[in-house]
C-alpha cells in the first residue's frame, strides 16, 4: 500500500499557504508528532496573480502552477491540495496533468456547510466571481447566496485582499470585514471566506465575522485530514 503523502500546491500568496499548513496541524490532535500528516508544501509565489487573469487579461498562472504540480508528483504526492481559491478556475487542467488526484476547496466547503438552510454570503476575489467557482454549485444545490457589490469589490474587498498579501494585515482585515458586513446587512446568515487571505486578515483584527463563517482553507484541511485518517485504517 503506498504511504500517504499530501501535495500542497502553495505561494497563493505565499502567507495563505502558510495558513494552511498551520490549520493542518492545528485541526488534528494527536499524542505524538510522528501521527501528524506527511505534507510536501511547494510555496512559490512567482506564480502569476490569479484573480488579474480572470478579471484584467494578465498572464496565465497555468503554466508555473504546472510546474509546481509536476514537483509535487515527482516528491511522491499522493493527493494534492490548492490552498487558493482562485487558482481553482484550472482545477480540470491541473487535475488531468497530475497523476495524484486533487482535492477540490469548493467540494471541502460545501462538507462543511452542511445542508442548513441559510443565504449565504459569498467573499470572493473579482477573478473568482467571474469564474463562477462557486455560484454555479450553489445554483446546481438551490442554494440563496448574495456576493459584494462591484462598488464594494473595489473599494472594501480587493483592496483588502491584496493588503492581506502585501503584509499589511491589519488594514486588510479592516476592509475584509466590511465586505463582509455588507453582506450579512442585506441578509445572509453565513459567510463563506472564498480567498484564503480572508481569514488571517479577519484573525489578526480578532473579528465576529469568523463566528459567522465558513473558513475555505480550513474546509480544504478537514478534507485532507479525513483523507489521511481513511488511509490509515
Amino acid at each position: 500500500m503506498t504511504t500517504p503523502l499530501l501535495g500542497v500546491l502553495g505561494g497563493m500568496g505565499p502567507l495563505a499557504a502558510v495558513d494552511f499548513a498551520r490549520k493542518l496541524l492545528e485541526l488534528n490532535p494527536v499524542e505524538t508528532e510522528q501521527q501528524h500528516i506527511p505534507t510536501l508544501l511547494w510555496n512559490v509565489p512567482q506564480i502569476p496573480d490569479r484573480q488579474l487573469a480572470l478579471s484584467r487579461g494578465g498572464p496565465s498562472p497555468l503554466p508555473a502552477m504546472l510546474q509546481g504540480i509536476a514537483v509535487l508528483n515527482a516528491a511522491g504526492a499522493t493527493r494534492i491540495a490548492i490552498a487558493c481559491n482562485t487558482a481553482h478556475h484550472w482545477f480540470d487542467e491541473l487535475a488531468a496533468a497530475s497523476p495524484a488526484p486533487l482535492l477540490h476547496i469548493v467540494d471541502a466547503t460545501l462538507a462543511q456547510l452542511g445542508e442548513k438552510p441559510e443565504i449565504i454570503g459569498l467573499l470572493a476575489t473579482r477573478g473568482a466571481l467571474q469564474s463562477r467557482l462557486y455560484q454555479d454549485r450553489f445554483d446546481a444545490l438551490q442554494r440563496r447566496y448574495i456576493v459584494n457589490t462591484e462598488d464594494e469589490l473595489d473599494k472594501l474587498f480587493m483592496p483588502g485582499c491584496y493588503a492581506v498579501k502585501h503584509g499589511k494585515i491589519e488594514e486588510g482585515g479592516r476592509l475584509l470585514e466590511a465586505a463582509g458586513q455588507r453582506l450579512l446587512a442585506r441578509g445572509a446568515t453565513r459567510l463563506v471566506l472564498a480567498c484564503t487571505e480572508i481569514a488571517t486578515g479577519l484573525e489578526r483584527i480578532n473579528s465576529p465575522l469568523l463566528a459567522a463563517s465558513v473558513d475555505t482553507n480550513e474546509a480544504l484541511a478537514h478534507t485532507c485530514l479525513q483523507y489521511w485518517r481513511e488511509q490509515k485504517k
